[in-house]
């Protein structure tokens, strides 16, 4: 059993993706080509925004946001320190500070509660993250934020496609940022992401920093970087996006009849997947939580199941933010969710004999 099944998708696309990729080498406009114009197109009308610029990675995208910003040094970022490493090394990399707030114990997403407490003169910016496929719970997020003229970047690096009150993920705040990283539910052949706004100025900005800060040829206004998506990968995300909805609903079916499994199993130490009422998940991953999460991974570790434990070392506990003072204990729920998660093989093509065969190996 795979973790992730790439291979089904792949098959289902094949032949377009091969007629896209010839089109590519037929013409011969590998960098920024006319298919990277038409990918950005269809997915701004798909979010439902005016602008969405492809670059070369979520977490490449989630800088430029930050460049574009021109956020620094002596700046502050609010976020979470239960989310991958990119939220917050970009912040660092941009020459400011993360600023870490805990989680909710239900969604797992950020505690919009904490947000105004971690504010100071220093922020400039709040990044939420739409962990495991579910949108943060964005209008109080929104509201703080509009309060003190701060800007939203949501991290939807694994949400993209789902809904927060009938608003597709990337059009929630000023900024919208996602990967297309393989495993994704978007995902490519390679590394990708992009960035969504409705923004005339930071659309315009975001094209510039992509190529090396440049306007026109010979002009840079700005700073940037090679931050460009290649023109093969929009091709390939050209194919893979015409299966994108069906292969949402059938995640969601699938999470769906993983929780009718697991309930009817009866384990009472497992905390199921939380969906609030006004979103909707994508599942990037289906993941539980457990005391018992370790005995768990060896018994499906035993019968052939891949599983993975996501986020298992926190942010604030990781070496290279030690300079940021956080100790254990400093994050409670971050802390007991990445002591107690476990994600199961998820996708939209996974049978109902691969659940079941994941649910009686836990089971035991």
């Amino acid at each position: 059993m795979e973790f992730i099944d790439l291979k089904t998708r792949l098959a289902r696309v094949r032949e377009q993706v091969d007629q896209r990729i010839a089109a590519v080498l037929d013409h011969g406009q590998f960098i920024l080509g006319p298919e990277v114009a038409e990918l950005e197109e269809k997915l701004a009308d798909y979010v439902g925004v005016k602008h969405c610029v492809g670059v070369s990675s979520g977490t490449d995208s989630l800088l430029i946001a930050l460049m574009a910003l021109e956020i620094g040094p002596g700046d502050e970022v609010i976020t979470v320190p239960y989310t991958w490493i990119s939220t917050a090394e970009v912040i660092v990399l941009a020459g400011a500070k993360p600023v870490f707030v805990d989680i909710l114990p239900d969604t797992w997403n950020i505690d919009p509660t904490l947000i105004e407490g971690a504010i100071t003169e220093r922020t400039r910016a709040i990044i939420p993250v739409g962990i495991y496929g579910q949108p943060p719970d964005m209008d109080p997020i929104n509201e703080i934020a509009g309060r003190y003229n701060l800007p939203v970047i949501e991290d939807a690096a694994q949400s993209f496609g789902a809904t927060y009150r009938g608003k597709r993920s990337c059009s929630l705040s000023a900024i919208g940022s996602t990967s297309f990283f393989p495993s994704k539910p978007l995902g490519g052949f390679g590394d990708g992401g992009a960035l969504f706004t409705d923004d005339d100025e930071l659309s315009e900005k975001f094209r510039w920093i992509r190529i090396h800060g440049q306007a026109r040829k010979h002009h840079h206004p700005v700073l940037g970087f090679n931050g460009r998506l290649d023109t093969l990968q929009a091709a390939m995300l050209l194919s893979v996006f015409e299966l994108f909805p069906q292969e949402i609903a059938k995640r969601q079916e699938v999470a769906a009849s993983y929780n009718a499994m697991l309930t009817e199993a009866g384990l009472a130490e497992i905390q199921l997947p939380y969906v609030a009422e006004e979103s909707t998940s994508v599942y990037a991953q289906y993941t539980i939580l457990s005391p018992q999460r370790d005995s768990i991974q060896v018994r499906l570790k035993k019968e052939g199941v891949p599983s993975v434990a996501y986020y298992a070392v926190p942010l604030h506990l990781q070496q290279v933010f030690r300079s940021l003072s956080y100790k254990k204990g400093d994050f409670p729920t971050t802390e007991l969710v990445a002591d107690q998660c476990l994600s199961l093989p998820m996708g939209a093509y996974m049978s109902e004999e691969d659940q079941q065969a994941v649910v009686k190996s836990i089971q035991g």
